[in-house]
């Protein structure tokens, strides 16, 4: 029907000046209208040239004024024509925000004074705001002054409205020819007396809906693809789940330890405690941590087995590591190269740059007489693969590492230094209560894996890479990850 009015009213009419005002003569949806009018023009039935027009709506509250009444008027006939009432009163009968914008409104007005007690000022007054906004409601137009007015009071907002001004175009005809789409049996044996729909063969095909990569699975698959080219196997980390015991105590991480307070760790209620552990083990393990041994003092301190038994959620990858080697000296040694990349979990303010969970890279090399060369010259193979050559070193702290190196890189991008990992070599009183021979050495480093995602691509926030705000479209998007290159 819309497309019969178009072009119909076009075959005696030089144009058509507004489709707003067209649908509206004409008792036709504008939305409707606006379809054909596209399809026309695709057909080159027409010319159309875009019109754009600021209008004002009402916002929830102010269609709620317009039925109501504006909150300064509600008070004004809330207060009685003799004498005065309370405020308290006066706010009983008003819903909250009535009474609050009220009590500003109609003070600024000199309608009403107000204090203790509420009395009128004014005999009669005139509401002017439900005034404006019924008219703008009603499609009229208004004063630049009331607009502004009731835009400070986010009573209205503006709206874009689009429609078309229309003429005849090159291919006009009263009546729409239907031309063939197909290639059927019938078409192709009358294809004289058919006109046939010229085929576009640069349009593209329909996107196919499929499943998508996260950027951070990305790069998890180019990190442990460099893990396998050296020699490296993945460790089990589906736990989630671990006790203190392996994920501080046998460490070499004190018992008081500010890692251990609930303001770093997630600790768990249910259940609260491990079922069991390696009872020799864990006698040994408490006894550095009282005693020292090996060459150390150890902590002196009385250890507390119901501290170990505390389960909580990891707060490093570590706990896997400190599992997998005390399961390596259980047999006949043998020299082994693990590496993780899992989820780990802390009990951190959230930030741009920090989450209370996050994905860590740790990898370890266990053999025989390994010194701090070694492992220099492991890190700079490593982070080579990745693209990064300059590396510096900085002495630092662990409690299960001794010596420990903060590990930086040259940003070209920044121009400055960068700190990208953290390494060491594991302490010998983490290492010999384990039962691994005395001569055996490990070696170990980690990073995270979202600083490096953010970096290669380009996001600032981490909340717009891992978790509920992350932005479906940047799934579908993100280009392929290739670390090095």
């Amino acid at each position: 029907m819309a497309e019969e009015a178009i072009l119909g009213f076009l075959q005696n009419n030089e144009q058509i000046t507004d489709s707003g005002q067209f649908s509206a003569e004409f008792n036709l949806d504008h939305n409707e209208v606006v379809n054909v009018i596209k399809s026309l023009h695709g057909f080159r039935y027409i010319d159309v040239q875009d019109i754009k027009k600021e209008t004002w709506v009402l916002t929830d509250e102010g269609k709620k004024y317009a039925a109501e009444g504006s909150p300064e008027v509600q008070l004004f006939l809330a207060v009685p024509e003799e004498g005065s009432i309370s405020k308290d009163e006066l706010q009983k009968k008003l819903a909250p925000s009535v009474f609050k914008i009220g009590c500003s409104q109609a003070g600024k007005n000199k309608w009403v004074e107000m204090g203790k007690q509420v009395s009128r000022k004014v005999k009669h007054v005139e509401d002017k705001v439900k005034g404006q906004l019924l008219q703008i409601q009603e499609g009229k137009e208004s004063d630049k002054d009331s607009i502004n007015s009731l835009k400070a009071r986010k009573l209205i907002v503006p709206q874009i409205w689009k429609g078309y001004s229309v003429k005849k175009g090159p291919n006009y005809a009263p009546e729409r020819k239907k031309v063939a789409t197909d290639l059927t049996r019938e078409n192709l044996q009358n294809w004289k007396e058919l006109e046939f729909k010229e085929y576009n063969f640069e349009a593209k095909g329909a996107p196919l809906e499929a499943g998508h990569l996260h950027a951070l699975l990305k790069v998890r698959k180019q990190f442990k693809d460099i893990f396998v080219q050296m020699g490296f196997e993945e460790m089990p980390t589906n736990n989630f789940v671990e006790s203190s015991f392996w994920n501080f105590d046998a460490l070499f991480q004190p018992q008081q330890h500010p890692a251990r307070d609930s303001h770093d760790t997630f600790f768990l209620k249910v259940p609260s405690t491990t079922r069991t552990l390696p009872e020799d083990y864990v006698e040994k393990v408490k006894r550095v941590h009282e005693t020292g041994g090996y060459g150390s003092r150890g902590y002196n301190y009385d250890w507390k087995r119901e501290e170990a038994n505390k389960n909580l959620l990891r707060t490093h990858t570590t706990a896997v590591s400190s599992r997998m080697l005390y399961a390596l000296a259980q047999k006949p040694f043998v020299p082994k190269k693990y590496f993780s990349i899992d989820r780990v979990f802390r009990n951190e303010a959230v930030d741009r740059t920090h989450l209370a969970e996050f994905h860590q890279i740790e990898g370890l090399i266990c053999d025989r007489g390994l010194t701090l060369g070694d492992l220099i010259g492991v890190l700079k193979d490593f982070f080579s693969r990745l693209g990064m050559s300059k590396l510096r070193f900085k002495p630092a702290y662990n409690p299960y590492t001794e010596p420990s190196m903060e590990i930086f890189s040259y940003h070209e991008g920044l121009g400055k230094w960068v700190e990208i990992g953290n390494s060491g070599m594991f302490r010998p009183e983490m290492l010999l209560p384990m039962g691994l021979p005395e001569d055996v050495r490990v070696i170990a480093w980690g990073l995270s894996l979202e600083r490096p995602t953010m970096i290669l691509y380009g996001i600032d926030n981490i909340r717009d890479l891992f978790g509920h705000k992350v932005d479906l479209d940047l799934i579908k998007r993100n280009p392929i990850c290739r670390i090095g290159i």
